[in-house]
């Protein structure tokens, strides 16, 4: 929020090019999302600006906005999200989607029905401590009877009978694979000091929030990147189980299907779901522009094999030179950088392993 025009600050950039796009592909809609800090203070002025910068290239938005919270649409997570919806002037405008469900923390209001909870989108997967193979890789080959009894919301992400994947294209894949399932190394004391952190509080040392299971997950974070220090996000404490919650654990509390995989690491897998919109909240508002437009879609009924599984294992420089650009130089400072550097290390040390064949 530099200088008095704040869509002037170069970190706004991307914005910029966003609106850019929209105007030169003649887009019929848009739909743009961000963080519930864009609306309040300074950074008001920036959210202002854009619905402005739309209008000058013939696009109106449907005002007023809105921020939207996907514990309303289905998902067992607080998570409030800016959504700015348009359309080419001329055109309908698509109106914000009305809640779902009643989040499963608050008072019902008995219009709608109550959302899932944390357990009911956790309480089928197995514990990720009982399987070796997950000390030193992110997926096991496992008996479907480790699994327990679904909930509703746990079997539509499994893509149990009757669930036809919401118009996606289904996919070829095995529900005796789990994956994004590294399990985490916790010391004997921070175990502890998990099992003794009530229910849908903090624990005071590491700052962990402890999901209840008749409650929602706090809203899950990215973290930071290398060049601002390369933190951690933090994961939340299992409701069940003395440890945080895996990546795939997180994936369910976000709603991602299970066929979904993420990168290898917990590090850059968390990071993903972090910087994600929780998909029910994307179809919801998706399904307000499908609306708008007029049109019904058609599902999909031949599925697809996922892809490449060596992808979710590439680095940085094996990327740039797949597509054919200059590797980006992480700048990062030297202190988290050796931390980096230590994981890195320690992670490629075990790639042998993740890469085998599961057992």
């Amino acid at each position: 929020m530099i200088g008095h025009r704040a869509l002037d600050d170069p970190r706004n950039r991307l914005v910029h090019e966003f609106v850019r796009l929209v105007a030169e592909l003649g887009a019929d809609y848009f739909l743009f999302e961000n963080v519930k800090g864009l609306t309040v203070g300074r950074h008001r002025a920036f959210l202002d600006e854009l619905v402005s910068a739309f209008d000058k290239v013939g696009y109106a938005a449907t005002l007023p906005w809105q921020v939207l919270d996907a514990a309303d649409y289905g998902v067992p997570q607080h998570r409030e999200r800016l959504i700015l919806m348009g359309a080419r002037k001329g055109l309908a405008l698509p109106s914000y989607p009305e809640p779902s469900t009643s989040p499963a923390d608050v008072t019902s209001n008995g219009r709608l029905p109550i959302g899932p909870t944390a357990k009911d989108a956790l309480g089928d997967l197995p514990n990720a401590d009982d399987f070796a193979k997950l000390a030193a890789g992110d997926k096991a080959k496992i008996k479907a009877s480790a699994y327990g009894q679904a909930s509703a919301y746990a079997s539509a992400l499994r893509g149990g009978a009757g669930h036809d994947w919401h118009y996606g294209v289904p996919r070829v894949w095995d529900p005796t694979l789990l994956t994004s399932s590294w399990q985490t190394d916790h010391t004997e004391i921070s175990r502890r000091r998990f099992a003794e952190t009530p229910h849908g509080s903090t624990e005071p040392i590491s700052r962990f929030y402890k999901l209840s299971p008749d409650g929602l997950s706090n809203t899950l974070r990215a973290g930071t990147d290398g060049a601002r220090g390369a933190f951690t996000s933090p994961r939340p404490i299992h409701y069940k189980h003395a440890r945080c919650v895996t990546v795939r654990e997180m994936a369910r509390l976000h709603g991602f299907p299970d066929w979904f995989r993420f990168h290898w690491t917990k590090w850059h897998g968390a990071r993903q779901i972090g910087n994600a919109v929780p998909p029910p909240l994307g179809r919801a508002a998706g399904s307000a522009i499908v609306a708008a437009m007029g049109i019904v879609p058609r599902p999909i009924d031949k599925p697809i094999a996922l892809g490449d599984e060596n992808l979710l294992y590439i680095k940085m420089a094996g990327a740039a030179e797949a597509f054919g650009v200059e590797a980006p130089v992480m700048r990062r400072d030297r202190q988290s950088g050796a931390k980096k550097r230590s994981q890195a290390e320690t992670e490629a040390a075990r790639l042998q392993s993740v890469m085998a064949p599961a057992e």
